[in-house]
């Protein structure tokens, strides 16, 4: 079992994320999901995730300045936003995938199988 976390100012993405994970990623568990990034950086360092699945644009601190901010970062990193034109950014930041909203099936499945193997 692997364990996941997700990062997301957005309550009815963040559900609806989950809900996709518990259905068709039996391999992950959804080990905390958080509204924000400073939040995302606490329960990171506590939990020690093997994925994270981060928002880019959030209030007062972004995904790209919440991952500068941490100590380590020893997990796998998937982005999960609505706009298209941060993919070479994320790219920088060795994203294992750059998955938009409403996020499909068949690419978080993918994305899973790509982060986990």
């Amino acid at each position: 079992m692997y364990k996941a976390i997700i990062i997301d100012d957005e309550m009815n993405n963040m559900s609806a994320l989950r809900e996709k994970i518990l259905k068709h990623c039996p391999m992950l568990e959804v080990v905390a999901c958080c509204e924000n990034g400073r939040q995302g950086i606490q329960e990171i360092e506590r939990l020690q995730p093997d994925i994270v699945f981060l928002d880019i644009e959030m209030p007062v601190m972004n995904g790209f300045t919440m991952l500068q901010q941490l100590r380590n970062r020893d997990f796998e990193l998937i982005f999960t936003t609505a706009y298209d034109h941060y993919a070479i950014k994320a790219i920088r930041y060795s994203a294992i995938d750059y998955l938009l909203k409403p996020v499909e099936i068949d690419e978080l499945k993918a994305a899973v199988d790509n982060a986990v193997s």
